[in-house]
């Protein structure tokens, strides 16, 4: 991966790139961001940069370090991941290159669930033991090959064993030459503090919903007006919005407006209909229907300030349902209340609870809001 593959980013980029051309590359390094952000497609341009033979603005893409790297099989680039126990495989990452060079072909934005489905992990705990930091030792012990720089590459760290961390504390702090770690987190609260302290933090945003909306306009043909409401679905996670292009339900707004016209009329008919057509949903379209009346209701806030340089939907026909869902709520405790009530629901959907009962009983309760 080159940083012209990542979209957006712009700032984040020149910050890399600048790193390496003013020789400031930091030998330990924490690229920490939220799940469906680009902090690991960073951390393999970044590797490819590196060793680029061509540098320039980015990598050249046709050295024969960059053609290696792009295919994820640079001797010089070592890669450690989370994994669980898989029959007769040992339970470290070179038992699973072969899944992993996929994963990142296809996903590099990518979360645990994702990985695990990939390689049929079956919902095993995943884990990196304490015999991954014996490898990661061997593995850094030699000189490089081909590359000026050996990288170590750990994707989400927060799942090192302590026996782990432990293991590699004294190699992260006092590398041999030319050797640099990128760990890749989504949660650096969970690392050991001294893992952090041994590392230079990296802040990875997420995509914006313009970022968002271009990718997928450019990499998967979706139309700009769909593509803006998958944008402003993900909040900012490029994976979900990629899973949203197929899944998720082309008229989110038709659905959710008479969803609340029906709360709103308390009619118990209707209601009963809508729970049964909500119950024949697949999850990821009950979720991103919720999401969408989450992000409405940001919208209503905005439309009640009379800010609309800060209104993200573009689309007339949202913009009139927002101005007039904001008079219906009238004031900021409605809209509170009203957005705790669609995260809850939401919490529930992803714990399997009776949806049928779970969005009777949601309903009702925006009923009461909306009219109290």
């Amino acid at each position: 991966m080159r940083f012209r593959d990542i979209p957006g980013l712009e700032d984040t980029k020149k910050k890399l790139i600048d790193s390496v051309q003013n020789n400031h590359v930091a030998h330990a390094q924490l690229f920490v961001g939220k799940p469906g952000s680009a902090n690991l497609s960073l951390a393999l341009a970044y590797s490819t940069y590196l060793n680029c033979e061509n540098r320039g603005e980015d990598a050249c893409g046709e050295c024969s370090s960059c053609s290696k790297t792009l295919k994820f099989i640079h001797p010089d680039i070592h890669f450690v991941f989370p994994v669980s126990p898989v029959e007769k495989r040992e339970a470290i990452s070179i038992s699973f290159l072969k899944e992993w060079r996929e994963f990142m072909r296809l996903n590099p934005y990518g979360n645990e669930e994702d990985w695990s489905n990939l390689y049929g992990g079956e919902d095993k705990q995943l884990n990196i033991s304490k015999e991954e930091s014996r490898q990661i030792i061997r593995n850094l012990s030699l000189k490089s090959f081909e590359g000026k720089y050996k990288i170590m590459i750990i994707w989400l760290a927060e799942y090192l064993h302590p026996s782990a961390a432990n293991g590699i504390l004294k190699i992260l702090e006092e590398p041999t030459e030319n050797t640099v770690f990128i760990l890749v987190s989504y949660d650096q609260e969970k690392l050991l503090t001294t893992i952090l302290s041994r590392t230079q933090v990296f802040h990875v945003r997420s995509f914006s919903d313009k970022e968002i909306a271009q990718h997928l306009g450019n990499n998967y043909q979706v139309e700009p007006t769909k593509a803006a409401q998958i944008a402003s679905l993900a909040s900012g996670n490029l994976n979900q919005a990629i899973r949203l292009i197929s899944e998720i339900e082309d008229d989110s707004h038709k659905l959710f407006r008479e969803w609340m016209r029906a709360c709103f009329t308390k009619n118990y008919e209707i209601l009963v209909g809508w729970t049964d057509q909500f119950a024949g949903m697949n999850k990821i379209s009950q979720k991103s229907l919720i999401q969408y009346g989450i992000n409405m209701l940001r919208e209503a806030l905005v439309s009640q300030q009379n800010t609309p340089d800060i209104q993200k939907i573009v689309n007339e026909e949202e913009k009139d349902f927002v101005s007039r869902f904001g008079l219906a709520l009238a004031d900021f405790n409605k809209i509170d209340h009203l957005y705790r009530e669609l995260n809850t629901f939401m919490y529930h959907i992803e714990r399997n609870i009776n949806i049928k009962i779970a969005f009777l009983d949601t309903s009702l309760k925006i009923n009461a809001i909306i009219k109290n």
